[in-house]
C-alpha cells in the first residue's frame, strides 16, 4: 500500500506540473508574436527603395516609386519610419512619417507638398486609404506584438503552399478600423506570410501576402513583394521592395515633423 500511495502521489504531482506548464491559446499566441518581433531586433536602421502598383478590378494599373527610411527604436523609444514618394511628379515629395510604439497608439503625420503643410493622421483617418492604395494608414505602422491581443488558432500549411505556419488571431488593443486579424507566421524563421483583415462587422475585407523573402547580414529576413487584395472591391496594391541598405547611420532628427518639410 505504501508503494501504491507513493506512485499515486507521484502521478498526481506530474499531472499538476504538466497542467501548470501547459500554455493557453492566448499565451502561445503571444509568445509566437513576440518571437516574430525578436527575430527582427537589432537591425539598427535601413533604407529601401519601393515601387507601388495600384490595380483596378479591371486590370488597369498605375505605378509610383518611393524610398523608405527606418530607424529602430532604442531603449523604449519609438521605431521611426519615413516613406517619401519620388515619382510621378503629381505625388513627388508626399511623405508619411510614422512613430511606432509598443503598448500604445502610434503617431503619424502626412506631408502634402501641394498645400505645403503637415497633417497629423488621427482617429477615423487612420483607417482611410493611404494615397489611394488598398493599404490604410493603419497598415503602414510597425506590427508590434504589444499592440494586439493574440490567440493561437492552429499550426498548418502556409498560404504560399510552402512550409508550416502558426496561425494566430489577433485583436487590436487601440482604436482600429479592424475588428480582428488572422496572421500566418512560418515556423522556420518567424516570418509573416499572410494577414487577413476583418472589418468592424466581422466581414473579411482584405488579405495581405508576403513573398520573395531574402536574408540580409546573415540574420534579417525582408520580403521583396507584398500584395494587398481588397475582397469587396476587387482592387489590389503591390509593393515591390529592392536595394535594402542596413546601418547607414540615420539620426533621430531625420524623423521629426520639421524634417518632413525639408
Amino acid at each position: 500500500m505504501k508503494v501504491l500511495h507513493c506512485i499515486l502521489v507521484s502521478l498526481f504531482a506530474a499531472v499538476v506540473a504538466t497542467g501548470a506548464m501547459a500554455e493557453t491559446a492566448a499565451q502561445k499566441g503571444t509568445r509566437i508574436a513576440q518571437m516574430a518581433d525578436r527575430a527582427d531586433d537589432g537591425f539598427g536602421d535601413l533604407v529601401v527603395d519601393g515601387e507601388m502598383i495600384l490595380k483596378t478590378s479591371r486590370g488597369q494599373q498605375s505605378k509610383r516609386r518611393f524610398t523608405t527610411k527606418t530607424r529602430e527604436g532604442r531603449g523604449g523609444s519609438a521605431q521611426m519610419t519615413i516613406l517619401e514618394f519620388e515619382w510621378p511628379g503629381d505625388i513627388r515629395d508626399t511623405s508619411l512619417l510614422t512613430h511606432s510604439y509598443a503598448g500604445r497608439a502610434d503617431d503619424q503625420w502626412l506631408y502634402l507638398p501641394s498645400v505645403g503643410r503637415v497633417k497629423k493622421v488621427t482617429g477615423a483617418g487612420r483607417s482611410g486609404s493611404f494615397v489611394g492604395s488598398e493599404f490604410s494608414y493603419e497598415d503602414m505602422v510597425d506590427q508590434e506584438a504589444g499592440n494586439y491581443s493574440h490567440t493561437w488558432v492552429s499550426d498548418g500549411g502556409c498560404p504560399t503552399g510552402q512550409g508550416t505556419c502558426h496561425v494566430l488571431s489577433r485583436v487590436p488593443k487601440h482604436r482600429s478600423g479592424y475588428s480582428r486579424q488572422v496572421a500566418w507566421i512560418d515556423t522556420s524563421a518567424y516570418r509573416y506570410q499572410a494577414v487577413q483583415f476583418y472589418d468592424r462587422r466581422g466581414q473579411l475585407l482584405k488579405t495581405l501576402t508576403f513573398g520573395g523573402y531574402r536574408q540580409y547580414q546573415g540574420r534579417y529576413w525582408r520580403p521583396s513583394r507584398m500584395v494587398m487584395v481588397n475582397h469587396l472591391t476587387g482592387k489590389s496594391t503591390v509593393l515591390n521592395w529592392s536595394n535594402y541598405r542596413f546601418n547607414v547611420g540615420l539620426s533621430e532628427r531625420e524623423f521629426s515633423r520639421h524634417a518632413l518639410t525639408q
